[in-house]
């Protein structure tokens, strides 16, 4: 297998979510296409990846609508890996992301924990270099 190549994310809306993804996280829209159905394919990615990107899909039924910011049950389930850990985490506060810790220096990193707009819980990463 080559590489993973989009992870679904379920959303309230499409242009909430393009809009926290792109202006807050300096996420890139690759793609906003409408399909027949009145729904869109909406791929976002952290800028200059090539490979793993985010399909933001809108819930389309109740099932979808309740699990809406708890996709992983209250756990990170998402690990966005950076280069530069200190200025992309003063970039991200300062455009209004909600941190849920101070950053922590650990064995393997860097890291501070943040939600989305809806509440999923990522991890921002530096992974240690030695």
């Amino acid at each position: 297998m080559a590489h993973l190549g989009l992870v679904a994310l379920v959303v309230r809306e499409y242009d909430e979510a393009i809009a926290f993804y792109t202006e807050r996280i300096g996420f890139e829209l690759v793609e906003d296409t409408p399909r027949p159905d009145g729904s869109r394919w909406v791929v976002v990615r952290p800028r200059g990846a090539r490979e793993t990107a985010i399909l933001l899909a809108r819930a389309s039924t109740p099932k979808q609508r309740a699990r809406v910011g708890d996709q992983t049950g209250g756990r990170v389930g998402l690990f966005l890996y950076t280069e530069d850990f200190a200025a992309d985490h003063a970039r991200m506060s300062a455009a209004g992301v909600r941190f849920l810790e101070e950053p922590r220096h650990e064995a393997y990193g860097s890291v501070a924990v943040f939600e989305d707009l809806y509440g999923n819980r990522w991890d921002l990463i530096q992974p240690r270099r030695d």
